[in-house]
């Protein structure tokens, strides 16, 4: 534990503040939320159903579109429930949400195509092209705004669920540091049940600054005193098995949630499942899926969307080209060694935004960054940015010329930093696995700080993209990254 926080020695810190006797809330937050995504479902379908109605689809009459406008309402919630996307454990904060909305569309279309081939009924292709998109789009857009409000109200302490936490004097703690540095999950820790404590010493009732209410054999008492409606379990050999189970069984008759950790870090929730063996209940990790046909995949939609947005930025290309000319002398790429997937290096490129001798000065000036970053030299004043540099790094345009590097296969759209070979000398173990794939022209790293990040907050998002990518991920960050730019924030 850190010294600030000094490990518990009273099983029994006395009786609770006042602050702590809260009662439960009538309605809990899920409850409200759930009616909102209800409303904005059916608000989709009813403007899909408008748009099929206003507008000639296909060669469908008249008939079959009202049909399907009355319809697409109800079937709409149906399928949304049937691909659990009304669940309270996805609802505002897995990507499983926006996975059931997608699905739910898909497999709308395909049991209307189905459906119209069995039936010999005649519907027109053209209204399953356009309601399946409007569907997703809307869809997704809807929920975003709703998880976007809801994180709005838990930075302010509504919408949150009373926690508990219980386990081992060493395990405790860092997970109460966790919740709490992640408002957005909903979980507010109001006490906890702590083993492996010791009695005499400096008497100290608290876990980084939250109450300690005795062992955990005494949790029973502190969650009916508490009202807790999640207890968090962060690990404790002897709250295992059975005791466990006993656990499980009275916060049943409560209504309360039990949440367990792992012990694993940065995995996402799609690789773990249960996978049941000789009556355990066994947790299934799969491997990480940047491989095979998921990487072919991956590069088929980086050269896709990457031609697409170089056809549609030549215009911007072109005028910021001009822009540096007269800016400063020099030329208007900058060339630099990175290293890409498996170590191999490549040539990537960048409009240029430092003076010509920018290499040269390097040296005297690493001294004085400040970004407070060991591995990457970044400086928030850096003398040696022009006038346009300074503009194109604000709002990443400099960097749009790596679109060639994303064409020609050396990156990728999304993913790690591209690293220097220098840096790259001096990585660790842990530091090599960001080379398992093609280096991003934007990433985690982009839409999480940018330069304001250190050494390790950057390692450590990279190494969770390698090991939890998928084509949604991407696609979030790639919205991410957007209103990062747009924002201009730790950017220099």
């Amino acid at each position: 534990m850190r010294k600030h926080t000094a490990e518990p020695t009273s099983p029994r810190p006395g009786p609770p503040s006042r602050s702590a006797r809260h009662s439960k809330p009538t309605r809990p937050w899920h409850v409200g939320y759930r009616r909102r995504a209800l409303l904005a479902d059916i608000s989709t379908a009813v403007v899909t159903s408008a748009v099929v109605l206003a507008l000639p689809v296909g060669s469908a009459p008249a008939a079959v579109r009202w049909g399907v406008a009355l319809v697409l309402p109800g079937v709409w919630l149906l399928m949304l429930q049937l691909f659990h996307g009304y669940e309270q454990r996805f609802l505002g904060i897995t990507t499983d949400e926006y996975r059931a909305v997608a699905r739910a569309a898909l497999s709308l279309g395909g049991v209307a195509v189905l459906g119209s081939w069995v039936l010999h009924f005649e519907l027109a292709r053209g209204l399953v092209l356009v309601i399946v998109p409007m569907l997703i789009v809307l869809g997704l857009v809807a929920r975003n705004l709703l998880r976007r409000s809801l994180l709005r109200r838990r930075t302010v302490g509504l919408d949150t669920q009373r926690t508990v936490v219980i386990g081992n004097v060493r395990t405790v703690g860092p997970m109460i540091r966790q919740l709490q540095q992640a408002p957005g999950e909903g979980m507010r820790v109001v006490g906890a049940c702590v083993s492996g404590i010791t009695n005499g010493g400096d008497f100290s009732s608290e876990v980084e600054g939250i109450p300690v209410f005795g062992y955990p054999e005494e949790a029973l008492h502190a969650i009916d005193l508490l009202n807790a409606e999640v207890v968090a379990v962060s690990g404790d050999p002897d709250l295992s098995g059975r005791a466990l189970r006993r656990l499980a069984w009275s916060l049943e008759e409560r209504s309360v949630d039990l949440v367990v950790a792992t012990g694993l870090l940065d995995v996402a929730g799609p690789r773990l499942s249960i996978r049941p063996a000789a009556g355990m209940p066994l947790l299934h990790v799969e491997r990480p899926a940047m491989s095979g046909a998921r990487r072919v995949v991956k590069r088929a939609v980086d050269w896709c969307l990457a031609l697409g947005l170089t056809l549609a930025a030549l215009p911007v290309l072109a005028a910021i080209a001009v822009a540096i000319r007269l800016d400063s002398p020099g030329p208007v790429l900058f060339r630099q060694t990175r290293v890409g997937a498996r170590g191999e290096t490549f040539s990537m490129l960048k409009f240029r935004s430092m003076g010509v001798d920018a290499e040269q000065r390097l040296a005297q000036l690493s001294a004085a960054a400040d970004a407070g970053n060991t591995v990457l030299f970044k400086m928030r004043r850096d003398p040696r940015i022009t006038r346009v540099g300074g503009f194109l790094r604000r709002y990443s345009l400099d960097e749009l010329p790596q679109l060639v590097n994303v064409l020609r296969g050396e990156m990728s759209l999304v993913g790690p930093r591209p690293p220097l070979p220098a840096e790259v000398a001096g990585y660790e173990s842990d530091a090599v696995r960001r080379l398992r794939v093609r280096p991003g022209l934007t990433g985690l790293w982009q839409v999480s700080g940018r330069s304001d990040l250190n050494w390790d907050e950057s390692l450590r998002l990279d190494l969770w993209y390698v090991d939890n990518w998928s084509l949604v991920l991407d696609l979030q960050i790639i919205v991410r990254t957007a209103r990062a730019v747009l924002r201009g924030k730790g950017a220099y």
